[in-house]
């Protein structure tokens, strides 16, 4: 009997044992499967960091590729509308002053090659307004490079006020008679780099001008040896010794029109 009594107790304590682990399964399950379910539900903020920082360096490329496509198209717009701006500057300038030289017979062209238009040659307007975007699209350059930004008189007014000293001394170049031509060409040497004085004083402009007067110089003596026209009383090889200084402020002239267009214009985009 005693064997009987401890056999029936055992055999119950383990059949409450085996209810008790059935009891603990079941609960550990449902609180893993309500701990997946509320993680699928609310997302991890760690797995959000991640993925922000996953998406921000594509992100930021993109937009930085297109501020860069952006800023250059802006800036070749730009260059482009200050070209046409200084050819057409040049353009006209040279009909109305080589229309001058012509008139007081300083400059003196073949019959055949005459035109109608302000009776001068075809190719001196388009020659003229080339060279004047050339030299005003390089004196910004110039000066970005240089470190050295010009704002000694920078408004249009004053720019005005040099075109019209650089015509006054183009005709004086026509209208004045002196006893020689040195004296004509020290005076308007004088006056060319009071030009400079009064309306540019920067070193990278004296020098670009010099530079352009004596490139120019050498492509009118070129010109006028080969025949395509001529000058009236040469005293300096085939041409006039004052035309340097005709160069010369021109240069500086058309130089201050060119810094003038390139302010307020934005710079243009570097590759980093």
């Amino acid at each position: 009997m005693p064997r009987l009594e401890s056999c029936a107790w055992s055999c119950s304590c383990t059949a409450r044992g085996r209810h008790r682990s059935q009891l603990g399964g079941t609960a550990a399950g449902l609180a893993a499967k309500v701990g997946e379910m509320l993680s699928s539900s609310v997302p991890s903020p760690s797995l959000a960091l991640v993925g922000r920082g996953a998406r921000s360096p594509s992100t930021s490329s993109a937009s930085s590729t297109a501020s860069s496509t952006s800023s250059t198209l802006n800036w070749s717009q730009h260059l482009v509308q200050r070209s046409v701006v200084l050819f057409v500057v040049g353009a006209f300038m040279a009909l109305v002053l080589n229309l001058l030289q012509i008139q007081r017979n300083v400059t003196l062209f073949p019959d055949e090659v005459i035109s109608t238009l302000f009776s001068s040659a075809w190719w001196v307007p388009p020659c003229c307004g080339t060279a004047a975007a050339v030299v005003g699209l390089l004196y910004p350059c110039i000066d970005s490079h240089l470190g050295e930004p010009h704002k000694f008189k920078r408004e249009w007014a004053s720019v005005m006020r040099c075109i019209a000293v650089f015509v006054g001394i183009n005709h004086a170049s026509a209208k004045l008679d002196f006893a020689n031509n040195i004296q004509l060409s020290l005076t308007l040497a004088a006056l060319s780099l009071g030009l400079w004085w009064t309306f540019d004083r920067s070193r990278s402009g004296l020098g670009l001008g010099i530079t352009i007067a004596f490139v120019a110089t050498l492509i009118t003596q070129f010109l006028v040896y080969n025949g395509v026209y001529q000058y009236t009383s040469p005293d300096f090889l085939y041409i006039r010794s004052w035309l340097p200084c005709i160069f010369f402020s021109g240069g500086v002239t058309v130089g201050n029109i060119g810094r003038q267009l390139a302010m307020g214009i934005p710079e243009k985009p570097h590759n980093d």
